[in-house]
């Protein structure tokens, strides 16, 4: 059995977690280790031995405010590119730096395996030090999260097409972020292509890359100002509907949460 939770998907922290029976894997610390912990307990599962390894995508706060503190906490490796740790050195939101012995290096699009899971990193455009998204099988599917893309790149829409589970942004409604309280230049931030990924381009790329391979689609990183996740959600399946994709029977599609635990959504 493969799972899936995720604990927090928004500026306030991201933290997402895959695990069978034997084996998990935290994608991002961005949530505070005392709720990470009690969610752990709320759904009956062992904090202290549930996960082996931890994959970071980037080092922006709400990715990593916990790593260090939770890695040292239990001695978990912590996989990312050379310039992610660097940038996790530099980031005063993590108050406990990673231990020499747990930073794990990883590359581009240089396949590894962790555990029971066999984990391929590829580059996601973002103005952060570094970005990376994860292609993860395991259990004979495949799960992909794409999180802060700033655009859609060839390589993202190829691995669109072979992914059975995908979480991918869908950070602000464009009507909403250019009436909303952004001032012009964070507005362009957002919008500009190291930015974030809007719920109208969210809906194009799975729409234009849908294959009957793609399951289950979870909205993450939904803006608190500039969405709301009926917005995002009804972008999405509305255009993907349109297209004649069958939502609901042949694949589903709904907003994480931005603050609290999704449940566990069984993959396999």
């Amino acid at each position: 059995m493969l799972d899936f939770i995720s604990f927090g998907s928004g500026s306030s922290g991201n933290c997402y977690y895959l695990f069978t029976e034997t084996d998990g894997l935290l994608i991002d610390i961005g949530v505070g280790i005392r709720s990470l912990r009690k969610s752990f307990h709320d759904y009956g599962l062992d904090f202290f031995s549930g996960f082996k390894n931890i994959l970071i995508t980037h080092d922006h706060a709400d990715h990593i405010k916990s790593v260090g503190s939770l890695s040292k906490k239990l001695d978990i490796p912590v996989w990312t590119t050379a310039a992610v740790h660097e940038g996790i050195d530099k980031n005063y939101s993590v108050k406990c730096k990673l231990m020499k012995h747990n930073r794990k290096i990883i590359e581009k699009n240089v396949p590894f395996n962790v555990g029971e899971f066999h984990v391929t990193p590829f580059a996601v455009p973002h103005d952060s030090t570094d970005n990376v998204g994860y292609e993860i099988s395991c259990q004979g599917v495949v799960f992909t999260i794409l999180t802060d893309v700033g655009h859609v790149t060839e390589e993202m829409k190829a691995l669109i097409r072979r992914t059975n589970y995908l979480v991918v942004e869908a950070n602000y409604d464009s009507h909403m972020l250019a009436n909303g309280p952004y001032h012009a230049h964070l507005q362009e931030r957002i919008r500009c292509g190291t930015g974030h990924l809007s719920n109208t381009q969210c809906a194009q790329l799975l729409t234009e890359n849908y294959t009957e391979n793609l399951r289950h689609v979870w909205l993450c990183h939904l803006s608190h100002e500039n969405n709301k996740p009926e917005i995002a959600h009804a972008c999405v399946v509305d255009t993907m509907k349109s297209a004649g994709i069958e939502v609901g029977v042949k694949v589903d599609v709904e907003p994480l949460r931005r603050k609290l635990p999704t449940g566990v959504f069984h993959l396999v």
